[in-house]
Parts: C-alpha cells; sequence; structure tokens
C-alpha cells in the first residue's frame, strides 16, 4: 500500500541522514501518477477514509485501532510507473482553460481563446512507452542502475525526467535503508549512536556518475533546443516579411501564389520558438496571411484547391481530437491537443460555407477535453486538501507520542510500533498541495526524527544497567546448568521454578546477548524437566502394569474358594497379602480407590474363617501397616489404631488390678473357691490378651518408626 509511485526515504524504521549522501527528494518534488480514468469509480483514498473514520469515532476506539482498520479498507494508490504530465501538475489551470461560448463569429484561421489552452511546449512530456512497461519499484540497486544508465544512452533522454527522478528516488530510499541497517548492527554491538559513520557503498558512485551523464545531456540538449528556437524565430520572422513582399508585388499571380504556398510549408515544418516571442510572431504571421488573401487577386480555381486541401486537413484535425475523447489518461489527451492546436492554426483557410461547421465541431471536442482537464485538476486539489488534512493529524499523532516519557523498555517498543504505523500509513496517503507538502512532510520527518533520537538516548543512558542484568541473567544460567542432571526430582523442580520467577523479575540486557544468554537459561532447563519426564515417564509405564497386577489379584481374592481347613484357608489369605506387598506402586490417582477394594475384599474372606478377635486384630494391623509404606493416610490410621489398643491395654490393666484386689476379701468356703477360681480364669483370659495387645502395640510402633525414617532417608 505505497503511496503513488514514490515513497519517501525517510519512512524507513528510523530516519536518518548520513554525510556527502545525496538524499532523495520529497515526493513534493517528483511528478505525480495519472489519476484513474474518470470513467472508473475508484474506492475511497486512504486520507478520506482517516477522515470520516475520526468523524464518526466511538469513545472507546483508538487512535491505531482507526489506523489498522483504514489500511485494511483504503485501495492502495497506484504502484506503476509515473504518468508524465507538465510542470503545472500540482497547480490549478490558468484562466485560459476555462471554456467558454463563443460571443462572435471566428477569423478563419485563428483559433479561439477559451477553446484553446496556452502551455509551454517544452515542459509537457509525453509517455515513453517502453519505459512505461517497467516495474521500477521491484528493482534492486543493481536493476535501477542499469536502467538509469539506458536512459541515458537513449536519444530522447529529455523526455525521461520522470523516470530518472522516480529511479533516483528508489535508488537512494534502499541506500537509506542500508545506512539503517548498518547503524542499528552498530548499536546492537553496543557502541555510541553519536560514533555511527556508514559504510560508503560502491554503487552510489556509479548511480551519480550515470545521473551526472544524464543531466549534462538534458542541459545540452535543452541549450541547443533555446538556439534552435531563436534561430527558429528568426526564420519565421523572415517568412512574414517575405509574405508582406508578395503582397506589395503582385506580378505574376500564378507565381505569387506558389510562392505564398512555400512559404506556408516552410513556416509549418520551421519548430517551436521562444514562449515570450510565440504570441507576437503568431498574430503577425496571422495577420499577412489574411492581407494576402484578401489584397491579392487570386485565380478562382487555385483557391478553391487550397481551401479543399485546408478544409480535408482540418476535418482530420477534428476527428483526430474527437479520438482523443476516449483517451483514458487526460493529461496525455490534453497535450495531443495542443499539438492539434499548432496544426490547426499552420493549415489556412477553409470553405465559407463549412468554415463555422468546422470550428465548431473542433472547438466542441476541444471544449470537453479542457473540461475533463480542468474537473481532473478540480478533484486533485481536493484530494490533496484531504492528504494535507490527514497528514497533518498523523503530524499531531507523531508529536504527540514524542511529548511522553516513556520508563521502560516495553513502554518504548510499544510506542516505536505506533510510530512504524503512522509511517506505513503515511506511504499511503497521496501529495498535499505543493505549497505544504514539503512542510508537513518536514514536520513529521522531525517528530519520527525526534522519537527515534530520544528512544536511543534511553537505551544509551540504561546501558549500564542492561550489563548489570545481564550478569544476573548469566548467574541464573551457571545456577540452572549446575541442576540439570540431579535426580532429585522434586527439590530441583522447585529450585529451577524459583529460578524461572527471578528471571522474570530482571529487566532487559543488551540486545547482543539477549537470545544467546535465554537460549543457554532455557537449555539448562529444559535439560533437567526433559530427565525428569522420561524417568517418570518409565515410571508410569511400571505403575499400569502394576495396575493390571493388583485388579487381578483383587479378582483372585474376591473369588476366592476357602476350604474346610482354616489354617490353609488363613495361608492362603496371607499369601495373597504377601503377594499385594510385593508388587510396587500404582498410578496415585487410583491407589486409595484400589487399596480399599483390596482390603474389603480380604477382610470378607477373613470374615468367613472360625478365628478369634486377636487374630482379626493381627491380621487387619498387618493390613494397615503395608498399605502406611506407601500411604500417607494408612499411616494416620496405624497411629490411630495403635493409640486405640493403649486404650484398650490400660482399660484391661485395670481391671486385672482391680480384679488381684478384690481376691483378698473373697472368704474362705466352698462356694467361695468357685467363685475365686472364676475370677482367676478371668484374669488370666485378661492377661493374655494384655500381652497380645502389648506386643501389637510394639508391632505397630515399630512399623511407624520404620515408615517415618525411610521416608526421612529419602528426603537426605
Amino acid at each position: 500500500m505505497l503511496n503513488a509511485k514514490i515513497s519517501l526515504f525517510m519512512e524507513t524504521l528510523d530516519p536518518i541522514s548520513t554525510q556527502n549522501q545525496e538524499q532523495a527528494p520529497d515526493n513534493a518534488n517528483v511528478n505525480t501518477p495519472e489519476a484513474t480514468p474518470e470513467n472508473d469509480a475508484p474506492k475511497l483514498s486512504a486520507a478520506e477514509l482517516l477522515l470520516q473514520r475520526l468523524q464518526a469515532r466511538k469513545q472507546e476506539e483508538s487512535f491505531t485501532q482507526i489506523i489498522d482498520e483504514v489500511q485494511k479498507e483504503a485501495s492502495p494508490t497506484p504502484s506503476g510507473q509515473p504518468e508524465p504530465i507538465d510542470s503545472t501538475s500540482a497547480a490549478e489551470p490558468s484562466a485560459s482553460d476555462e471554456p467558454a461560448a463563443e460571443n462572435s463569429e471566428p477569423t478563419e484561421g485563428t483559433t479561439d481563446a477559451a477553446a484553446e489552452p496556452q502551455y509551454e511546449e517544452e515542459e509537457a512530456e509525453e509517455t515513453v512507452e517502453d519505459l512505461d512497461a517497467i516495474n521500477y519499484a521491484e528493482l534492486p540497486k543493481e536493476g535501477l542502475i542499469e536502467a538509469l544508465e539506458k536512459i541515458v544512452n537513449r536519444d530522447d533522454v529529455h523526455k525521461c525526467k520522470s523516470y530518472v527522478d522516480y529511479i533516483k528516488t528508489l535508488f537512494y530510499k534502499q541506500i537509506n535503508a542500508d545506512v539503517e541497517q548498518q547503524r542499528e548492527k552498530f548499536i546492537e554491538n553496543g557502541y555510541e549512536p553519536k560514533d555511527f559513520r556508514a559504510t560508503p557503498d560502491p554503487l552510489e558512485d556509479k548511480f551519480k556518475a550515470l545521473f551526472d551523464q544524464y543531466r549534462d545531456k538534458r542541459n545540452k540538449y535543452n541549450e541547443q533546443l533555446e538556439q534552435e528556437k531563436l534561430n527558429n524565430l528568426k526564420l519565421k520572422q523572415e517568412i512574414v516579411s517575405k509574405i508582406e513582399n508578395l503582397i506589395n508585388t503582385q506580378d505574376n499571380i500564378n507565381q505569387t501564389f506558389e510562392e505564398f504556398k512555400n512559404l506556408q510549408k516552410q513556416w509549418r515544418e520551421i519548430g517551436i520558438v521562444p514562449q515570450a516571442e510565440a504570441k507576437q510572431l503568431w498574430e503577425s504571421y496571422n495577420y499577412q496571411v489574411e492581407r494576402f488573401y484578401d489584397i491579392v487577386k487570386i485565380n478562382r480555381e487555385l483557391r478553391d484547391l487550397d481551401l479543399k486541401k485546408n478544409t480535408e486537413q482540418k476535418i482530420r484535425l477534428c476527428e483526430r481530437a474527437e479520438e482523443l475523447l476516449l483517451e483514458p489518461k487526460i493529461v496525455k489527451a490534453f497535450n495531443e491537443l495542443q499539438k492539434l492546436h499548432e496544426q490547426w492554426r499552420e493549415t489556412g483557410p477553409v470553405f465559407a460555407a463549412q468554415k463555422e461547421e468546422i470550428w465548431e465541431r473542433f472547438k466542441k471536442a476541444t471544449y470537453t477535453i479542457n473540461k475533463k482537464h480542468q474537473d481532473y485538476y478540480a478533484n486533485l486539489k481536493k484530494e490533496q486538501e484531504n492528504n494535507f488534512r490527514a497528514k497533518t493529524i498523523l503530524c499531531e499523532k507523531a508529536e504527540e507520542i514524542v511529548a511522553k516519557d516513556y520508563h521502560s523498555r516495553s513502554e518504548w517498543d510499544n510506542q516505536n510500533k505506533e510510530i512504524l504505523s503512522l509511517q506505513q500509513f503515511w506511504k499511503m496517503i497521496g501529495f498535499a498541495p505543493k505549497k505544504h507538502n514539503n512542510a508537513v512532510y518536514e514536520r513529521f520527518r522531525n517528530a519520527c526524527d525526534k522519537f527515534f533520537e530520544k528512544k536511543r538516548e534511553y537505551y544509551a543512558q540504561n546501558k549500564e544497567e542492561e550489563e548489570n542484568n545481564l550478569q544476573l541473567k548469566i548467574d541464573l544460567c551457571v545456577q540452572a546448568e549446575s541442576l540439570k542432571d540431579s535426580t532429585d526430582w522434586k527439590k530441583t523442580s522447585d529450585i529451577l521454578k524459583r529460578l524461572q520467577l527471578k528471571w522474570k523479575t530482571i529487566g532487559p540486557v543488551p540486545r547482543k546477548h539477549s537470545e544467546e544468554v535465554w537460549q543457554r537459561f532455557r537449555a539448562a532447563c529444559n535439560a533437567f524437566f526433559d530427565n525428569k519426564k522420561q524417568h517418570f515417564d518409565s515410571i508410569d509405564k511400571e505403575q499400569d502394569a502394576n495396575l493390571k497386577l493388583k485388579e487381578q489379584l483383587i479378582a483372585e481374592v474376591e473369588n476366592f474358594q476357602s476350604t474346610d481347613s482354616d489354617e490353609k484357608n488363613i495361608a492362603a489369605l496371607k499369601e495373597m497379602q504377601k503377594r499385594w506387598s510385593e508388587i510396587g506402586l500404582v498410578p496415585i490417582s487410583k491407589k486409595d480407590a484400589l487399596y480399599d477394594r483390596f482390603r474389603k475384599a480380604i477382610d470378607m474372606q477373613f470374615a468367613k474363617i472360625n478365628i478369634d478377635e486377636a487374630k482379626r486384630n493381627e491380621i487387619k494391623m498387618k493390613h494397615l501397616i503395608e498399605a502406611a509404606q506407601t500411604n500417607p493416610q494408612a499411616l494416620d490410621k496405624l497411629r490411630n489404631e495403635r493409640d486405640r489398643l493403649k486404650g484398650r491395654l490400660d482399660t484391661l490393666r485395670q481391671q486385672i488390678a482391680l480384679s488381684e484386689n478384690n481376691l483378698g476379701f473373697f472368704a474362705k468356703s466352698k462356694n467361695a473357691d468357685a467363685m475365686i477360681q472364676g475370677f482367676r480364669q478371668k484374669m488370666e483370659k485378661q492377661k493374655e490378651e494384655a500381652n497380645s495387645l502389648q506386643s501389637l502395640i510394639n508391632t505397630i510402633g515399630k512399623a511407624i518408626n520404620d515408615v517415618v525414617n525411610g521416608k526421612s532417608d529419602k528426603k537426605n
């Protein structure tokens, strides 16, 4: 979406200037492209869309959002070749361009001033077809030099000014971009911006040499053209004098008429004259021609033949003028029309009966082309006014960004994107009016220059801080690298995560080291976490296999068929418990549910066997002890069960002590002996239960200590 034909050289990333470097001209000094033909309905320009969107701006919409939307909607300006036009391209046509109705009958051999605009012939360049077919915008510097060299070697080099100007602008835009890349790299390497010196491009010397050749050839042509005009003026003045002498001679009418026709032919063959002398010369010539026809008594046959020839010629000129109505390039049609008017003036009178009709036909075509020409410049003026308003808005936005202070690298980066967005949008907008174009361009460029200068100053001031940040990040790299081969997965993971958080709190480092130090830190962290993932991936596979084995064992317990022998049944169930303990860990998400299924299944099978309470407690405790090896909840249950058994043991001991005390109160009798014997048997059972409980409590205590000590060893 570039501006038509020319992109300003300052609109690269960071506008700069280098010593002894020829700068590309502003777009105000380059010929503008031909407008879209009037029969094509063009889309709104970027400037018009921007002005409309700002007028209908919603409160929540930011300027950046509007810019982005307009860039998507706007029709890009043409990117083809420049359309050479006359030097007044950005100005209004003169008053003489205004078509006007005829107030009187035209004099034969003259043209109406209102129907014929005036122009300086040498300033109206024609499109050079073979050059117009080249897309210069896509050429590299070498290609632009080659294109300029071909133009310099042309015979019609004087017609190629707009193409040379365009090539020059594109070439120096690329030169400027190369210099900016050198500057950015220079600053990235830690050098001061003020010390930067651009490395000369050898292609620039070659380009300058070719451009000097072009300028010399064009100047030489202009000098020759001026001398030729003076010579032409002298020759045409002599012809006017000779016609005047013919009027005074009148010896042989036939011979006189032939001499007159020859003089007219010579007049037409002589080229242009200095513009300052053209009008007076033409009036003198036309006056003497009219006198010749009025005073000299010409043979009617010769006169009719001459009038017929002139009539046919002027009809052809009318036809050619009407063909120009179909020419899509308005300026080209207008310039061609000027040549037709020159030929019309050089053609003599026509038959009186056809004079008015032919003139009106020619004048009508002239009027239409002039009107289209004026409309074209009226629309161009309106478009340029809109462009000026839009560019002024971009200047104000850029100046607003420059006026603020930014205190972090992220803030500067965000505003840098804003400035680049404004520059990109600037390229979409066409020319402003000639009187404002350079000024608004300088205003925008100055704002951009100030922003990038402030940005460079900020980075220069923060250079020391960035160096400190670099050292801090290198220290983190060293720490991370020392841990990358660790197999203490939990502890090392926590340390590396803390290092990563600390990394984020450290500010920016010099740009030339930023990627390198980040990749170093990232590689160390990734090495550890990749190893950890690989380790636990293998564990996950093992745990999945264990899960299947334990599910099979649960099914085996649930389907257990007991025998008549309790001892065999207990032995078989204990063997299943042993196998359960020998199977390794299972996925933690299924561990508790899986254990509950196994415990319920094994308890259900033991319930079917006729064993005492102590034995059941022993089996139950064995289950809890096994579960506590891997399950913190089971360990808590084991502690609770130990506390419960201690309470039961204390109660039994109190009952035993009470029974022993009560034995002393029984009297000697037959009935007393029987009661004492019952007490003693009860006490023995209580003592046996107490011993069993004590043994079980000791076993649980040892198991708890083993589990706790085992976990402590793993941590160490």
